[in-house]
C-alpha cells in the first residue's frame, strides 16, 4: 500500500488532505511542524511526502535538503502558498519531484501523486487477479466469477493488501500498520471482525475459498 506523509502546519488543511487521501486508498501520517515532520521522514519509510514550505521549527527547504542528503529516494511534492517562480525553481533544484501551489485542486494533487508513483513502478498493472477474483485498482472494483462484489474503502484496502502479498501470511499487526493509521492500536478483535466481513463478501457465496486463517499467526490469500 502507498504510504504518504503530510507535513502541513494548518490543521484544517492537513485534516482535509488526510481524509481525502485515505478515501483514495492511501495510508497517511500527519506532522504539523517541521521538526516532527523531519523526524517522521527519517524514521519511517514513505512512498511520497507532501511538504509545505512555511513551517514552524524547520522550513520545507531545510527538510528536503536533509532528506536528500541522507540519500532517501522518497518522492517529495511541495504543496505551498509560495508561488513565486524563483521559489518553484528552488524547490525543484533541491530535489522535489513536483511543486503544487495553494489553493489547489485535490484531484490534480492525486493525479500528480499517481504520475510520480508510476515512475517507480513502470511495469505495474491496475488489474490484479487470483483464480476467478479480479481487482481493478484504478476503478476500485472487485469482480469474482463475473459478479461485482461491493466493498467499503477499508475492505478494499484489506483485499488489495492480501492480493499484493498473495501467498504470504500477514500478521494482524502488519495488517493494522498497512490498512489503518500507523498508530492504530492493533486490537485483534477489530482486525478479525474486519476480515470476517471481507471473507463473507469475497468467499461466502463461492465453493473455493481464497482467504484463509492461519491460527495464531494471521491471514493469507492463496489458492488451495
Amino acid at each position: 500500500m502507498t504510504r504518504i506523509l503530510i507535513i502541513e502546519d494548518n490543521k484544517k488543511t492537513a485534516k482535509y488532505l488526510q481524509t481525502a487521501l485515505q478515501e483514495s486508498y492511501f495510508i497517511t501520517d500527519v506532522a504539523h511542524d517541521g521538526r516532527e515532520g523531519l523526524f517522521y521522514a527519517m524514521q519511517n519509510k514513505y512512498d511520497v511526502i507532501i511538504l509545505d514550505v512555511m513551517l514552524p521549527h524547520y522550513d520545507g527547504w531545510t527538510i528536503i535538503k536533509t532528506i536528500r542528503q541522507s540519500n532517501q529516494q522518497t518522492f517529495i511534492v511541495f504543496l505551498t502558498a509560495c508561488d513565486a517562480i524563483n521559489e518553484r525553481i528552488k524547490g525543484l533544484e533541491l530535489g522535489a519531484d513536483d511543486y503544487l501551489v495553494k489553493p489547489f485542486s485535490f484531484s490534480e494533487l492525486v493525479a500528480r501523486i499517481r504520475t510520480i508513483l508510476r515512475r517507480q513502478q513502470p511495469q505495474s498493472s491496475d488489474l490484479m487477479q487470483i483464480a476467478d477474483l479480479k481487482i481493478d485498482i484504478q476503478k476500485h472494483k472487485v469482480i469474482r466469477s463475473d459478479r461485482h462484489i461491493p466493498l467499503t474503502a477499508k475492505e478494499f484496502m484489506l483485499l488489495l493488501l492480501l492480493m499484493k502479498k498473495q501467498g504470504e501470511v500477514l500478521s494482524r499487526t502488519y495488517i493494522a500498520e498497512h490498512v489503518w493509521d500507523i498508530n492504530f492500536d492493533s486490537d485483534t478483535k477489530t482486525i478479525d471482525m474486519a476480515m470476517k466481513r471481507l471473507r463473507d463478501k469475497v468467499d461466502g457465496n463461492f465453493t473455493k475459498k481464497l482467504i484463509h486463517t492461519i491460527r495464531g499467526v494471521g491471514y493469507v490469500l492463496e489458492i488451495r
